[in-house]
């Protein structure tokens, strides 16, 4: 099963309606570059593939309330965590690498 297809069952969306599969796929795209960047990684490694999909539900999540650390209305107030949440950041830097050094020294001998 795919990236898509699986977050497409965790949000309930039936896998026969593609009307959001550009948005869900880019919502993929965008959690994938984060985790590379905070791993210094070149591919997501499989136990990450889950924390990928967790990620991306977040932004899914968000959208039209980016910005927002909170929202009242109606008597409802809500609060939203900032950022990466913990759990899942723990996970990512679980399997983050040192970056890669180049092999040459910019200094000349």
């Amino acid at each position: 099963m795919e990236q898509l297809e699986k977050m497409k069952i965790k949000l309930g969306i039936s896998l026969g309606d593609t009307s959001k599969d550009e948005l869900l796929s880019l919502y993929l795209e965008d959690a994938e570059n984060e985790i590379l960047e905070l791993t210094h990684l070149n591919t997501i490694p499989d136990k990450l593939l889950n924390t990928q999909i967790e990620l991306a539900i977040i932004y899914y999540n968000k959208q039209g309330i980016e910005g927002q650390t909170s929202h009242g209305e109606g008597g409802i107030s809500r609060s939203f965590e900032e950022g990466i949440p913990k759990e899942i950041m723990k996970k990512i830097l679980a399997e983050r690498r040192l970056p890669r050094q180049s092999s040459y020294s910019e200094v000349d001998v």
